[in-house]
């Protein structure tokens, strides 16, 4: 029988905040590792989470085919993590998530390569976000060139490093007041980056559907303002939640577009918190989920506070709602 040893796995993306969880499963168990990023030389990070000579960088961006093509090479899964959250010059959602997911999935078909494409809850060619339309097409594009490809597609995703948690608990360090845009009521679920990391390790070794679409949340729906509540309570702040009109936040993007850190906000963001980000229905009636995988996700509460406690201070805390 053939070990895992003999399977090389072109991870895309695989430096960043869900690779480093997709290296550290696939390490574990035994696959070969070519990780394809635009600066292999900032990849070092990587190295320790397997053995000597398992993990390898290299160089790829998905703009150029031929850097993609040139990643593939003798590999025999395919992984694309790649996604932006902004875009900037010529990283746009279409060329990364749409044609990139393309020039990936046509270099797997190239060499015979099975494919796992992580893409996002909410991904529809209709939606008045930007990112969730390229997102959609890059599903299609990926089907298309792979019709056995897995596509997996998480909520929002939370853990150490995150730009969802930590971005609000960096805010309510700076803030005494926090947004909730559109009243707050948009319903989440979020998921744990190792859960989802240990979905895509199960896709690699075959316990996937051929083509089949898998949407990834956690154990429980919350809304938005559940969510900072958590968020609050897990860094002991005191915040005033304050509920912020569709209409005025994509105003406030136009500017918050160009700001730094935890106060970047853009109307493609906005226009993403005006629906639902959940599982559907359909997808658990076919067992498409983590539990159909037999994955029981974490909450969090339960992960939060492993991680956000840097943001924490002492004493008493509260918050109020306006």
């Amino acid at each position: 029988m053939a070990s895992n040893l003999d399977t090389l796995v072109t991870v895309f993306g695989g430096s960043g905040f869900l690779g480093r969880s997709v290296v550290r499963a696939l390490a574990k168990r035994d696959y070969r590792i070519r990780v394809a990023v635009r600066r292999p030389e900032l990849a070092g990070h990587l190295q320790p989470l397997g053995k000597v000579g398992q993990i390898h960088a290299v160089q790829a961006n998905l703009r150029y085919p031929a850097s993609v093509e040139a990643a593939m090479r003798d590999s025999h899964v395919a992984i694309n993590l790649v996604g932006i959250l902004a875009e900037g010059g010529a990283q746009t959602f279409d060329a990364v998530q749409a044609r990139g997911a393309g020039a990936i999935a046509a270099a797997a078909n190239a060499v015979g390569a099975r494919m796992v494409h992580v893409s996002a809850i909410g991904a529809d060619d209709n939606s008045p976000s930007g990112y969730a339309r390229a997102k959609a097409a890059g599903e299609k594009a990926v089907l298309s060139a792979v019709p056995s490809a897995t596509i997996l597609r998480p909520s929002v995703v939370f853990g150490p490093e995150d730009q969802f948690t930590n971005r609000f608990a960096g805010l309510a360090t700076i803030s005494p007041i926090l947004p909730l845009i559109g009243g707050g009521v948009t319903r989440l679920q979020p998921v744990y980056v190792g859960d989802v990391a240990t979905a895509v390790a199960d896709a690699v070794d075959g316990k996937t559907k051929p083509g089949a679409v898998y949407e990834l949340g956690g154990p429980e729906v919350l809304t938005m303002r559940e969510v900072i509540e958590i968020i609050l309570a897990t860094i002991e702040r005191r915040r005033m939640l304050v509920s912020l009109p569709f209409g005025l936040a994509k105003l406030q993007a136009l500017f918050l577009q160009f700001a730094p850190g935890p106060l970047k906000l853009t109307p493609d963001q906005v226009a993403l918190l005006r629906s639902d980000n959940v599982v559907s229905d359909a997808a658990k009636a076919a067992g498409l989920t983590l539990e159909g995988l037999g994955i029981t996700p974490d909450s969090l509460e339960a992960i939060a506070p492993q991680y956000l406690w840097r943001f924490r201070r002492t004493g008493q805390f509260a918050h109020k709602s306006v």
